[in-house]
C-alpha cells in the first residue's frame, strides 16, 4: 500500500515538474521570438505605428496616452484651463503668449494637435507667416529629428512655426527617444548634447539608467532661443542655460550676463524670463534621484503581460499606477501614498499664491509709476527685482511636479522670490511717494480670465475666430502633404523581414 501510495506522489511530482518545465521553455521561447522584426525601420522612421508593428506590447500601451480621463489635484491627463483656474496668471504674463491660452497639455499623443489648437501659435494666413519660430516644434514629434538630419539643425530652426506644418506630423513617439537599429536609448535633441558640452561633460559617458532620464531632459527642462550665435545670427537656436548650473539662480545669472529676455511686460516693463518646464532641474535636487530613481521608473514603470516584462509607455502620473509606479519601493497603502503627495502640492501651492499676489500687484504699482512720470534710472532696480522674483516663481510652478519631485528645493526658490519682491514693491511704495502717489495703487478686477484679459486689452474672441479660419484652412493641407510625402517615405524606408 505504502509503495502504491509512493508511486502515485513520485507521478504527481513528475508530472508537475514536467508542467512547470515546459511552462519555462515555453516562456523562453516567447522571449526568444518577442523581437522578431515585422518590418525593417529607415533611419529616420517617424511614424510610431511602424516601430509598433516590431513592438506590439510597447505601442499598445502608449497609445494609452490618449487616455484623458485622469485627473489629479495638480496634473494627470486631462486638458485643464490653467488661466481660468487661476487668473492671475494673464497679468504675470501680459504681452506674452501664455497670457491668451495656456491649457494642461494632455498625453504625447495629442502633442501636434494641441500645438495646432492652442491660440500661441497664432493664426498664420499662409506658408511662413506663423508668429512663432519653427523652432517650436522642437519637442513635439519625432518628424524633428528626421528633419534635422535631412537638413541640418540650424536650417529646421529657421523660419517660422507654420513652415514646417506639412512636415511635423507626427505625435512624440518611438524615434524621439530610441535608435531605429539598435533600440538603445538616444539623444535626438542637439540642444541638450551641446549644454552638457558647454558643463564641460561628455553626455555619451551616461549609464543605461541615466539614459532613462536624459531621455526626458531633451524636452522637460528650461530652454531659450539664441539669436546670436557666431555664424547663425538671427536664427532661434534652441539652447539650455545651464553653463553656470541648473539651480534657479545659476540660470538666472546666465540669462543676466548674456542680457537675455523672453519678452518686455506689458505694464511694468520689466524685461522678463519665462521659465517653461524645468522638471528634470528640479528633479535632481530631489530624494528621488539622489537614490538613483530615473523618470521611467516612476513614469513608465515596468508591466508584464503573458508572461513577458517591458517598459510600460503609458507615460503618464504615478498617483494613476500606484501599484507599479510607488508601491514597488514603498510598502504604504495607495491612499495613504496619495495624500503624501497632495499634502506636499497643497503646503506649495499656498506659498505660491501668495507670491503671485506679490507679483501682480507689483506689476500694476510699476505701471502707475511709469505713468507718474518716473524714468528708466528711477525703475532698473526695482524692474531686476521683478525679474528675479517671476523667475523663481515660474521656475516653481512650470515645473509642475516640482512641488513633489523636490518640495525643499521649491520652498527655498519660492522662500527667495516672496523676499525680493518685497523689497522690490517697499522701493515701489518710496518711489511713488516722490512722485506725489501716497495712497496705495487701486488693483484692478481680474477675479476672473476674462476681466484679467480684458484688463490688459487682448481680443480673445477675435483670436480664437482666427485660429479657427486657420485650423479649416491650412491644417488639412498640411496633413494631406504629410499623407502623401509619407506614402512615398515608406515605399523607400521600409521593407519586409523574411
Amino acid at each position: 500500500m505504502k509503495n502504491k501510495v509512493l508511486f502515485i506522489v513520485t507521478a504527481v511530482v513528475v508530472f508537475l515538474l514536467g508542467m512547470l518545465a515546459s511552462s519555462i521553455v515555453n516562456r523562453k521561447n516567447e522571449a526568444k521570438y518577442k523581437y522578431v522584426p515585422k518590418v525593417e525601420l529607415g533611419e529616420n522612421e517617424p511614424r510610431n505605428e511602424e516601430w509598433g508593428k516590431n513592438f506590439p506590447a510597447e505601442y499598445q500601451s502608449y497609445l494609452q496616452t490618449a487616455d484623458t480621463s485622469f485627473a489629479s489635484m495638480q496634473g494627470g491627463s486631462a486638458m485643464r484651463d490653467v488661466l481660468h483656474e487661476d487668473s492671475r496668471l494673464v497679468v504675470l504674463w501680459a504681452g506674452y503668449g501664455f497670457s491668451k491660452d495656456y491649457s494642461q497639455g494632455r498625453g504625447h499623443y495629442y502633442a501636434i494637435e494641441d500645438i495646432h489648437n492652442t491660440l500661441r501659435t497664432g493664426a498664420p494666413e499662409g506658408k511662413g507667416d506663423g508668429p512663432m519660430p519653427a523652432t517650436c516644434w522642437t519637442c513635439k514629434s519625432p518628424d524633428v529629428p528626421r528633419l534635422m538630419n535631412e537638413n541640418g539643425i540650424a536650417e529646421f530652426y529657421s523660419g517660422k512655426w507654420a513652415d514646417k506644418g506639412a512636415e511635423v506630423v507626427n505625435p512624440i513617439g518611438c524615434a524621439d527617444c530610441h535608435d531605429s537599429k539598435t533600440m538603445k536609448l538616444t539623444i535626438t535633441r542637439p540642444a541638450l548634447v551641446e549644454a552638457f558640452q558647454e558643463m564641460g561633460k561628455d553626455i555619451n559617458q551616461a549609464t543605461h539608467q541615466e539614459m532613462r532620464s536624459l531621455v526626458c531632459a531633451q524636452c522637460h527642462v528650461e530652454y531659450y532661443f539664441d539669436k546670436k550665435l557666431p555664424g547663425k545670427e538671427g536664427v532661434p537656436y534652441l539652447k539650455f542655460p545651464w553653463k553656470n548650473g541648473m539651480t534657479a539662480e545659476a540660470m538666472e545669472e546666465y540669462y543676466d550676463e548674456i542680457e537675455f529676455s523672453d519678452w518686455t511686460h506689458q505694464l511694468s516693463r520689466a524685461p522678463m524670463l519665462k521659465a517653461q518646464h524645468p522638471g528634470y532641474e528640479t528633479y535632481l535636487t530631489g530624494v528621488h534621484a539622489d537614490r538613483g530613481v530615473s523618470c521611467a521608473d516612476c513614469h513608465m514603470p515596468y508591466k508584464s503581460e503573458g508572461g513577458q516584462k517591458f517598459t510600460d509607455h503609458h507615460i503618464q502620473s504615478p498617483l494613476n499606477n500606484v501599484a507599479n509606479a510607488c508601491q514597488v519601493c514603498h510598502r504604504e497603502d495607495a491612499e495613504k501614498l496619495k495624500l503624501n503627495v497632495y499634502e506636499r502640492q497643497r503646503k506649495a501651492t499656498e506659498n505660491r499664491l501668495k507670491l503671485e499676489d506679490f507679483l501682480v500687484k507689483a506689476h500694476i504699482e510699476a505701471k502707475k509709476a511709469w505713468d507718474l512720470g518716473a524714468t528708466e534710472a528711477q525703475m532698473k532696480d526695482i524692474l531686476t527685482d521683478i525679474r528675479h522674483a517671476q523667475w523663481r516663481w515660474d521656475y516653481s510652478a512650470a515645473a509642475h511636479g516640482a512641488s513633489f519631485h523636490s518640495p525643499v528645493e521649491t520652498a527655498r526658490v519660492m522662500g527667495g522670490a516672496l523676499t525680493i519682491i518685497q523689497e522690490g514693491r517697499l522701493k515701489l511704495a518710496r518711489l511713488l511717494a516722490e512722485l506725489g502717489h501716497n495712497a496705495p495703487v487701486e488693483m484692478p478686477d481680474i477675479s476672473t480670465k476674462e476681466k484679467a484679459q480684458e484688463y490688459i486689452g487682448l481680443d480673445v474672441e477675435k483670436l480664437k475666430s482666427e485660429k479657427e479660419e486657420f485650423k479649416k484652412k491650412l491644417v488639412p493641407k498640411w496633413l494631406e502633404e504629410a499623407k502623401n510625402r509619407e506614402a512615398d517615405y515608406s515605399s523607400k524606408k521600409v521593407s519586409m523581414v523574411n
